[in-house]
């Protein structure tokens, strides 16, 4: 695919940075992630958007632009948050830390309704996510928007020059969509984004980087492992799937997978190593010990069963690159370490051997992808469940015990949102384990057992996600069956918390 006018996304750091090039794609545009020293590696863009970031303008060593080479590219370019910043001290102004932080939703008031802000409310929600502001605007400048408190959050400081304080990607800010809408529809004949061109973009890739070597594929039976052995067998390259059994899946997920996998004529290999896992994880408690833990151990099953593989297949996705800041370039913060980015995984990464095609995509592009592939609805539809599975549902250290409850009570959970429609109306559910013993009555007698926590999100992309307002009556009958079926609850709750500030998996 031709990059000759795409939108070039560059990366501060930002944790939605990604989410930009999803919601230009959802557009029907094709954009590409950058990093800011990159830019000379761009080709000849449509349209540049300069991503937020963690950092400061002040700070001695925070990220820079070849100001210049941006200009000489001729293209309209969007500064989001930091970008607006850097933008606004390279067009001769200056940035100060301010005395009011804003974190959240704040009140756009645009000047005027026209140009990038052409069919917007005179007053729009945005998400606001920064503690330095504009200070001096440099000469010429024109401010196109200002919050509530009459403080600009929109310049534009020539013509194709635009600058916003607030995050128009994510779903918070309820006209951002429209913004990027306007704002691209100041570039020309930018190129189209159809998934059928993409996939064909990344069969061609794969083919070019794997050529004749040896392939292990991880694959757990969740949408991205799935979607990836069949890319994979799509391109036609010398792969070996591998289905690592370590004890922690769900109530007979292992005979589903290898039906699902057969389903597709997929062959898969089958490593039963539980003892393996749970003898390594025996008494460790700290949730990134155990990632890391897992992580290692894949690579060790993976590498035992096929030798000495030239290259590792994964089904990262962006969501588990930006959340664990394990890109080498980049800038973002790390929230947690992901089971696909342990040291070991990271160094085969520096050796070239870690091959990665769905890095830059969200749970929904890749379940459109796997639409293209031809891989049935019900598999693609499955909630996600996380490579170390669950570990990191039971809080604390590990045992068959705890894993036998939280199995029983998640294939509770989920068949009562199965029978009363509510299992594909939900992005994600599961049920945990708080390892914490409760007083409780059975019988007539004295029960001192542990509670389950039953959480159901909704999403588009993982970054962000909001608690499910079940019906009470199914919450009931899900309790209900949980504490008379299942040996070892005596409470059950339901978790009403919101990403951010929690995550979605307890660990």
């Amino acid at each position: 695919m031709k990059e000759f006018h795409h939108v070039a996304v560059l990366d501060f750091g930002s944790q939605y940075t990604q989410l930009i090039v999803r919601k230009v794609r959802e557009l029907g545009f094709y954009a590409k992630l950058y990093a800011p020293e990159d830019l000379a590696h761009v080709g000849q863009p449509g349209a540049i958007i300069l991503s937020g970031g963690p950092r400061s303008t002040s700070e001695p060593d925070a990220p820079d632009i070849d100001f210049a080479l941006l200009k000489s590219f001729g293209a309209p370019v969007l500064g989001v948050c930091y970008g607006m910043q850097l933008l606004n001290i390279k067009f001769g102004g200056t940035v100060h830390a301010s005395n009011r932080r804003e974190y959240g939703p704040a009140t756009l008031q645009p000047t005027e309704r026209k140009g990038i802000y052409a069919g917007l409310s005179e007053f729009s929600q945005v998400w606001m996510s920064h503690s330095d502001t504009v200070d001096v605007l440099p000469a010429g400048t024109t401010v196109l928007a200002a919050n509530q408190h009459g403080t600009p959050v929109s310049l534009q400081w020539c013509e194709g020059f635009y600058g916003i304080q607030f995050h128009p990607e994510v779903t918070h800010s309820h006209e951002g969509i429209r913004i990027l809408k306007n704002f691209l529809s100041l570039a020309d004949n930018l190129q189209p984004f159809q998934i059928e061109d993409f996939k064909r973009e990344m069969i061609e890739g794969i083919r070019q980087t794997v050529g004749t070597k040896q392939v292990v594929c991880g694959v757990s039976g969740g949408v991205d492992s799935t979607v990836l052995a069949v890319l994979l067998k799509e391109a036609g390259v010398n792969v070996r799937a591998i289905f690592v059994d370590h004890g922690l899946m769900r109530l007979d997920e292992g005979e589903e997978v290898r039906k699902n996998f057969h389903r597709m004529g997929v062959e898969i290999e089958t490593v039963d190593c539980a003892g393996l896992f749970l003898g390594k994880l025996a008494g460790v408690a700290d949730p990134e010990e155990k990632r890391k833990i897992i992580g290692n151990l894949f690579i060790d099953v993976f590498w035992d069963t096929v030798g000495d593989a030239e290259m590792l297949a994964q089904g990262t996705l962006y969501p588990d690159v930006i959340e664990s800041a394990s890109n080498a370039k980049s800038k973002a913060s790390k929230i947690k370490t992901h089971h696909n980015r342990v040291d070991r995984i990271l160094e085969l990464q520096a050796q070239g051997k870690v091959l990665e095609p769905l890095a830059e995509l969200f749970k929904d592009e890749v379940r459109e992808l796997g639409h293209s592939l031809g891989i049935p609805a019900d598999i693609l539809n499955r909630h996600p469940f996380p490579g170390p599975g669950l570990a990191v549902r039971c809080p604390g250290d590990i045992t068959e015990e705890k894993l036998r409850v939280i199995r029983e009570c998640d294939a509770i959970f989920i068949q009562q949102l199965k029978e009363e429609g509510w299992y594909d109306r939900v992005w994600q559910a599961y049920a945990g384990l708080i390892p914490v013993k409760t007083v409780g009555v059975k019988g007539d007698e004295r029960s001192y057992e542990w509670a389950t926590n039953l959480r159901a999100v909704i999403s588009e992309d993982a970054m962000t996600a909001d608690w499910v307002d079940l019906p009470y009556s199914l919450l009931r009958k899900a309790s209900h069956r949980i504490l008379n079926e299942v040996k070892g609850i005596n409470r059950v709750l339901y978790d009403i918390s919101t990403k951010p500030p929690a995550s979605i998996e307890w660990e």
